[in-house]
């Protein structure tokens, strides 16, 4: 069994096809699957998936690039984290490629978020791009203490171990199969193989050998399949692993 820990089947990228894309997954073997929503908005739109489909896991917040006006009220953050199958916080965190000027806003977003992971005991799902100093810094200024995972891990070794002292997961997208992700595939390489996780990050960044296409929950055994080579192990042992670790860290994911 795998488990996708991130994609966005709530986007109208699916609204067409969504049923046939969850039974695709689970004939693939992904049986379950993290949502994260990246706008409020979307908020019960999420919920409403995850209580249509067994397997089918949430989490509330809102993205770095989402604008200023965006941020959600803490009672809002907090009502979301209480529905039952939300299981984190996020997406959230900093990105200074897409976002200019004075990102104060940003940094402020991210430490609400931070503290409703504190306040719920839920882990928080990081988005980092461009901000890998200032992402390490607010994760241990704010006391991440409930963990999580860094998605779509694109950076180095030094920030995975880092993020890794501080009790959080590291996932893998389909960018680690792309031919130019040499530095990328050295750290997967490396990554002790209990703070594992894959993901899609669906529908964006379809791994090899569906690069270029729509991505979907299924496709990342194919991410399985390319860490397992990589790591002289087995789609199935990273499939073991990985959804091992998905338990472990999202602890309220449990069957409903």
């Amino acid at each position: 069994m795998l488990v996708d820990s991130h994609c966005h089947l709530d986007f109208e990228d699916f609204d067409a096809d969504r049923a046939g894309i969850l039974a695709r997954a689970h004939a693939a073997g992904v049986q379950e699957m993290l949502i994260a929503a990246v706008v409020e908005a979307h908020w019960p739109r999420v919920q409403a998936l995850t209580a249509e489909y067994p397997g089918v896991w949430a989490a509330a917040g809102v993205h770095p690039n989402e604008p200023e006006a965006e941020t959600p009220e803490w009672e809002h953050l907090l009502a979301a984290l209480a529905v039952d199958k939300v299981v984190a916080v996020g997406e959230t965190g900093l990105d200074y490629f897409r976002s200019e000027g004075d990102l104060f806003w940003q940094r402020e977003r991210f430490a609400r978020h931070i503290a409703a992971s504190k306040a719920t005991g839920k882990p928080l799902i990081v988005h980092t791009r461009a901000a890998a100093a200032d992402t390490i810094a607010m994760l241990r200024s704010e006391e991440a203490a409930a963990g999580g995972v860094i998605h779509c891990f694109t950076e180095n070794w030094d920030f995975a171990k880092a993020a890794m002292d501080m009790g959080f997961y590291i996932s893998f997208s389909g960018i680690v199969t792309f031919k130019k992700s040499v530095e990328l595939q050295a750290v997967a390489k490396k990554m002790p193989a209990d703070r594992l996780l894959v993901e899609t990050d669906a529908p964006y960044l379809a791994p090899v050998p569906q690069r270029g296409k729509r991505n979907e929950p299924a496709f990342v055994a194919h991410v399985a399949a390319f860490l397992g080579a990589l790591r002289g192990e087995t789609q199935e042992d990273i499939a073991v692993q990985t959804t091992a670790n998905f338990h472990a860290l999202f602890k309220h994911a449990v069957a409903t």
